[in-house]
Formats: C-alpha cells, sequence, structure tokens
C-alpha cells in the first residue's frame, strides 16, 4: 500500500510517499493490521519552507500563497524519489489542522483535486497526531508518556481509553512561539530556535534571572517573553549579552519542562518519553530531558532531527494506520480543514493500551 501524505499547517508545504506493507498471520492466512504488525518505508521526503524576511514572522496570507507557488514541484518531485506516479498511489492524506487556515486550505485543496481526478480515497489527519505516530514509528516506543513541542503546541500526553489525553501543556504561549518571538524581537525571522541555540553556545555560562512559572504539570511562557525582551531593549546590539540571555531563556523555558516531565513520569511511572516536534531537535533541551528521565530509570527516545519539524512524513504515516484501523475516509465534499482541531478530540482506533 502506497499513501501520498501532503503537510500544509504553517510554514512548510511538504509532501511524502510511504510504503507500507502488512504481516500474514500464520494460522489463518489473513493479513494482520494493527500497527505493530505493519512494516512502513519512507520512500520520498519532499519540502519547501516558506521564509519570512527578518524580524518577521509567519503572515498566513504569505506563506499560502508560497505554498501555491511550490506544489506542483513539491509534489512532482516527491513521486519521482519514490519511483512512483500518481495513479500508483492507493490512499491520500492531508493535514486538516491544526493550523494557520490560508495555509491549511491549500494543502486541502491540492489533496481533494488529486483524490477526485484519479479516484483516490481521501484521509484527513490531525497534524499534531502525526508527530506523535510518526515518532512512534521511528524510534519503536512502545508505551511512552509524550512530549510534544513545536511552534504550535506544549503538550504532555499519555494514551488512555482510545484517546492521547492532555496531562499538561502550556497556559499561553507554546514553547516554540516563545524561541519565535524572542527572536524577532532581535531582528531574526522565525523559525528562530535554531538560530537561538547558536548564540547560547556562544555564551560565558552567565545567567540572568528570568521569571519561572510552573502550575502542576502546566507552564506559562508569556512572562518569560516579557522579561527577557525588556532585557534586551536595555542592551540591544550587545552581541555578548544577547547570546547570555538567550542562554538564560533556554535554561528557564527547557527547566521548566523537565520539571513538568518529572512529575508526570512520577505520576504515571511510565518507562519511556517520547520527545516529538519542531523543538526535539534542540540539543540542550535533550539533555536536560535525559537527566530527568535518568533520575527516574525511564528512557528516552526523541525523534531523529531531519523528521522533527513539519514533514509530509508524519501525515502519510498516520494517514495509513488511520485508514487500515476502520477505513476512515472522507467524501471529497466532506472533506474539513480545523484550525483549533485538538489532538485529545481525536479517536486513535489502532491503539490497544487502555
Amino acid at each position: 500500500m502506497l499513501c501520498l501524505g501532503i503537510e500544509s499547517t504553517a510554514h512548510t508545504f511538504a509532501s511524502s510517499v510511504i510504503e507500507c506493507s502488512s504481516i500474514v498471520n500464520p494460522v489463518d492466512g489473513n493479513r494482520l493490521t494493527n500497527q505493530e504488525n505493519l512494516h512502513a518505508r519512507i520512500l520520498s521526503d519532499s519540502r519547501s519552507v516558506f521564509l519570512p524576511s527578518e524580524g518577521s514572522g509567519i503572515h498566513p496570507r504569505l506563506a499560502s500563497r508560497h505554498h501555491a507557488e511550490v506544489s506542483a514541484d513539491i509534489l512532482r518531485e516527491s513521486l519521482n524519489d519514490a519511483g512512483h506516479c500518481i495513479r500508483d498511489i492507493d490512499i491520500i492524506a492531508y493535514s486538516a489542522g491544526p493550523g494557520l487556515g490560508p495555509c491549511l486550505r491549500v494543502g486541502a485543496v491540492v489533496s481533494r483535486t488529486l483524490a477526485s481526478f484519479y479516484n483516490k480515497p481521501l484521509v484527513p489527519v490531525n497534524h499534531a497526531l502525526g508527530h506523535v505516530e510518526l515518532g512512534i514509528m521511528l524510534t519503536h516506543a512502545s508505551n511512552p508518556l509524550v512530549l510534544l513541542l513545536s511552534g504550535g503546541h506544549t503538550m504532555i500526553l499519555a494514551f488512555s481509553e482510545n484517546r492521547w489525553r492532555v496531562f499538561g501543556e502550556t497556559l499561553d504561549l507554546t514553547i516554540g512561539q516563545l524561541l519565535d518571538q524572542f527572536g524577532r524581537a532581535n531582528g531574526l525571522s522565525s523559525p528562530c530556535g535554531d538560530r537561538i541555540e547558536q548564540f547560547a553556545r556562544k555564551s560565558t555560562g552567565s545567567y540572568i534571572r528570568l521569571p519561572y512559572v510552573v502550575k502542576g504539570n502546566d507552564v506559562s511562557y508569556s512572562g518569560v517573553l516579557s522579561a527577557a525582551k525588556r532585557l534586551l531593549d536595555t542592551r540591544r546590539g550587545n552581541s555578548e549579552f544577547f547570546a547570555d540571555l538567550c542562554y538564560s531563556l533556554q535554561e528557564t523555558a527547557f527547566a521548566m519542562i523537565s520539571e513538568t516531565i518529572e512529575r508526570a513520569i512520577s505520576f504515571f511511572g511510565k518507562k519511556e518519553v517520547l520527545v516529538v516536534g519542531g523543538v526535539a531537535a534542540n540539543n540542550r533541551l535533550k539533555d536536560m530531558l535525559h537527566q530527568a528521565c535518568l533520575r527516574h530509570s525511564s528512557e528516552l527516545f526523541v525523534l531523529p532531527c531531519k523528521f522533527a519539524g513539519d514533514n509530509g512524513c508524519q501525515i502519510a504515516w498516520t494517514g495509513i494506520v488511520d485508514y487500515l484501523s476502520g477505513h476512515n475516509k472522507v467524501d471529497v465534499e466532506k472533506s474539513f480543514v480545523h484550525q483549533s482541531w485538538r489532538i485529545d478530540t481525536v479517536d486513535v482506533r489502532w491503539r490497544r493500551l487502555t
């Protein structure tokens, strides 16, 4: 089975093809379609990222225009890399939310057009769920506590009763928004996480005190951002001070995350922690979470950096397991996008854990 996955929730337009086969039961000869019995192979992973001007964030209209302009080339590239044509594809999956409305609509229109013209099943995928499911597939974690960290999400998740349940999240800004908005305040362009990490490495290690707000398993970053921006204004143009401020911002924000994940590990008694989302690529965060897991004898799984950011593979893989679990597809006329589609509202029928 071949699935074409199309991602367009924010700054990235991506297209990937995944090949999936199921194991045959030696007793009755029937194919087993539970997720643990599926073998997947990523055949292609093509992307184009919209890059705003320095000091600017992602403008939905401009990003959607970028997606529309590059969509044909990215689709062609992903199919060519996979060694298949569109007629070979069995399922088309697309990111239906959450995300920026204009960007989501571009991916949805492309997917609807292909599904309608070539008469292919169309599967809407929750973008956040895609991050989680691809992470489990690539790391082979079995029953993890999941930390989803990206520009749109800061959540602690555990699977229970057919859904990924939220046991902690941000009360205001996500950690990705914190890094992006702070970076833009100093003239960087989104996404800023990688640049901030580079500046933090140049720091002398001089910690600048910033607000630390943890409420149970929830975090709040608005006060951290306001304080960091005020401090930045006092010594703007001082590269050494900016490096120390980047270091302090990371140390504070990641320590808050580490505290909440330790509390969650203790509560659930989990032996696995999986980190997914774009911020999962940050090396300092991984170091801190590794130490937190060691204190609780838990194993840390981190999604490979190549797949930490938005990509079509997460959509294709989730589309496959969703489709096989119950032939979940929608008519083109009833397909949708949902800008605020929360992961904890999605039934996950392919997992057996309770």
